[in-house]
């Protein structure tokens, strides 16, 4: 369990689409649209835990048509947020915003952004077929020891990014500042649309 944990935890802090989002929206909309984010990324990872467990993303990883149709649907969502963030940006110079942070980040918008980075993400399915049974014991009954590390995986999830959220708004004076709140939306816009490159390409 030990192993699981630590190796789970180093994967999480790998920079990926949810945290570029979370990044995003916390600066934006502050520490609460950071941590909704947050949330609808852990209820995205939640429904792969389902599918892994259950023997779906088994399925799902053994149809080509199906994974494509996945990597299709994720590769245009985090190309279309990636766009949408540097037209945001780019608007922002335009307008001359020089304000700290708008706040104005719909609660349901933040919650879909997150749970649409990690559901539509094959990568992930990916991750929970080939990982977690790496520490499955060695005997039929495995469903209740997969759904028992899957929840140590969510848990580490929520803590990280709940200290990573807190840290950014902790923050958030000198990273709201006009030119560097700029810098990190253009990088993050930049970063999804890259995000989203590399998922078209996996096989």
């Amino acid at each position: 369990m030990l192993t699981f944990a630590v190796a789970a935890l180093l994967l999480i802090m790998i920079p990926g689409p949810d945290q570029a989002l979370i990044t995003r929206n916390a600066l934006v909309g502050g520490r609460s649209a950071g941590l909704l984010t947050m949330t609808g990324g852990m209820l995205g990872l939640s429904v792969h835990v389902s599918a892994a467990s259950l023997g779906i993303s088994a399925l799902l990883l053994a149809s080509v048509t199906a994974f494509t149709v996945l990597k299709v649907i994720g590769t245009v969502y985090l190309v279309w947020m990636g766009i949408a963030t540097l037209r945001s940006a780019r608007k922002r110079v335009q307008d001359g915003d020089g304000s700290e942070g708008d706040r104005s980040l719909p609660r349901a918008q933040c919650l879909r952004q997150g749970f649409l980075s990690n559901a539509l993400n094959p990568k992930v399915a990916l991750f929970f077929v080939t990982f977690l049974p790496q520490f499955l014991p060695d005997t039929r009954h495995t469903l209740a020891s997969a759904l028992q590390l899957s929840a140590v995986f969510v848990l580490l999830y929520l803590l990280w990014f709940t200290l990573y959220t807190v840290t950014v708004d902790r923050f958030g004076a000198f990273l709201r500042r006009p030119a560097v709140r700029q810098r990190i939306e253009r990088s993050t816009g930049a970063l999804l649309i890259a995000f989203g490159i590399r998922l078209a390409l996996q096989h």
